[in-house]
């Protein structure tokens, strides 16, 4: 069975039990190894002979360098990383909301796979889906979450930081909606806690946020205002990483904070984590 499914205390915790936030940032091509490294190595999140899965975001057919989606630079260094700590299989994975065919192409996420290990798996059929109790949801009594994480032992969150009209922003929470089999189910109620509610039912083990770009406003798909960043910013605490990455820019014009952002506080108050900075230990990396 799936860890990221079940409770479990968060990795990457100092005695004060303080989450960790690790912040990457300057040369592209190391973001992502210098911030998992300050989070105690890969080796931390990652055992030999894991099945791993990884969920960016690739599901708009947009521009690639305008923040929409994950990019590919970021997705290829983490790949290599859990290979390194000796992955026995890696699936990147997501449920597109534009044309699955037209997402990986325009996404050039096949580049990704570079190794027999590594697989892409678009989420478009039911039969990829089973049913999950939300026993902790007021808004949500059951989702159908994608099989494969659910037969992994270890998921890895890899969302883009950008704008969303519903939302307000799009990071780590809100990418697990690319998890599941109906979007339009969680838009039939209170969007916002059932987004925090997901978190209930699927745990990344790990969530890393590319911010090398942010779209800052036209999102979810843009185009839209697009702000250079070269960031990363990665931890265990998805509460805590979405939290603290709001505040790296603004958005619309606008500073936001983690209690700006309803799904993020819903999701504190579900307990999934850490929604104020003063509780967090951050860790500002060069790479």
């Amino acid at each position: 069975m799936l860890a990221s499914l079940l409770p479990k205390s968060f990795a990457g915790l100092p005695e004060q039990n303080k989450p960790v936030i690790a912040v990457a940032h300057g040369d592209k091509s190391k973001l992502v190894q210098a911030a998992v490294n300050a989070l105690g190595g890969i080796d931390k999140f990652i055992s030999p002979g894991d099945r791993v899965c990884i969920k960016p975001n690739i599901s708009f057919a947009a521009n690639i360098d305008c923040g929409a989606t994950t990019s590919l630079g970021i997705v290829t260094q983490l790949v290599q990383l859990c290979l390194d700590a000796g992955a026995s299989k890696i699936i990147i994975l997501d449920h597109t909301i534009a044309d699955a065919q037209l997402c990986v192409e325009q996404s050039n996420i096949k580049q990704a796979l570079i190794d027999k290990k590594v697989s892409l798996l678009t989420l478009t059929k039911e039969r990829q889906y089973s049913e999950v109790a939300v026993t902790q949801g007021s808004e949500l009594n059951s989702i159908q979450v994608a099989k494969a994480i659910q037969g992994a032992d270890k998921l890895i969150n890899l969302p883009t930081a950008k704008s969303h009209s519903a939302t307000g922003v799009s990071l780590g929470i809100k990418n697990l909606m690319g998890l599941i089999l109906d979007r339009g189910q969680l838009h039939q109620v209170n969007l916002h806690k059932a987004i925090a509610e997901l978190g209930t039912v699927i745990k990344p083990d790990l969530t890393i946020v590319d911010a090398t770009r942010a779209l800052t406003d036209g999102g979810p798909g843009g185009p839209g205002k697009t702000v250079v960043l070269n960031k990363v910013v990665a931890g265990a605490d998805i509460v805590a990483v979405d939290s603290y990455t709001v505040g790296i820019t603004q958005w619309y014009n606008r500073s936001f904070t983690g209690s700006s952002v309803k799904y993020i506080v819903a999701a504190s108050e579900l307990g999934l984590g850490e929604i104020d900075i003063d509780k967090m230990t951050i860790k500002e990396i060069e790479a």
